[in-house]
């Protein structure tokens, strides 16, 4: 006599609720993640792009012997040297949506522009590029230090080159800067930041360009002005 041995399909595994709501939960998070990261871009963009509309009409208004002088009748930052107070290098002329441009950074070999803002907070780095207070402002002697987001908007450093040509514009004049040398430091390497007797150039960014987290360098370039 044969026995006839019944195979039944095993039943599937009651899947738990648990992990179920993770998963859920984790699509959520990062369908908002990338949503945030959208809207951050597209106000970067939208700024800039309103900020140097504006920026580029005032300078239009200007007569043209102000423009390429170094000196405005009207200046945006209190003329108190940031070497004598180093602290108080403040924008003294503040729109109702927040600060008005310092000025515009340009560097054409590799295709970069950016509106500047006075300050390194979060919001500010993330709509410009942000001149550290307490250093010198453009057209002083000093050392001039503007930093912005590997990420964003210096992002086009990592192929700037020896003898590039860096222009900053403001509306008291336009000074260019020529490209010395690029290092990197370590964060607490704050030399950098160190006023200078020359009329130099200092950006700082995040280093390296690709990493993904918080970056544990910073990228440095140095430029000194061109007489004109």
């Amino acid at each position: 006599m044969k026995i006839r041995i019944s195979q039944r399909m095993p039943l599937p595994a009651r899947d738990n609720p648990y992990l179920r709501w993770s998963r859920y939960f984790l699509f959520v998070i990062g369908i908002l993640a990338l949503g945030y990261v959208g809207f951050a871009l597209l106000d970067a963009r939208l700024y800039q792009a309103d900020q140097s509309r504006r920026f580029q009409q005032e300078l239009n208004d200007l007569k043209p012997s102000i423009v390429g002088n170094t000196h405005s009748p009207v200046p945006l930052i209190s003329p108190v040297p940031a070497k004598e107070n180093p602290m108080r290098a403040v924008p003294i002329n503040v729109a109702g949506n927040g600060q008005t441009p310092l000025g515009r950074i340009e560097i054409r070999t590799v295709s970069l522009e950016a509106m500047i803002l006075e300050g390194t907070n979060a919001r500010i780095l993330r709509r410009a590029a942000g001149h550290i207070p307490g250093t010198a402002l453009p057209g002083q002697q000093g050392n001039v230090v503007i930093t912005g987001h590997r990420d964003t908007f210096f992002r086009p450093l990592r192929n700037i080159r020896k003898d590039d040509e860096i222009m900053l514009t403001t509306l008291s004049g336009s000074y260019r800067y020529r490209v010395d040398f690029t290092k990197v430091v370590e964060p607490g390497d704050t030399g950098v930041l160190d006023n200078s007797d020359d009329a130099i150039l200092t950006l700082v960014t995040c280093y390296p360009f690709y990493f993904v987290g918080p970056a544990p360098q910073r990228f440095i370039v140095r430029a000194h002005r061109i007489p004109e």
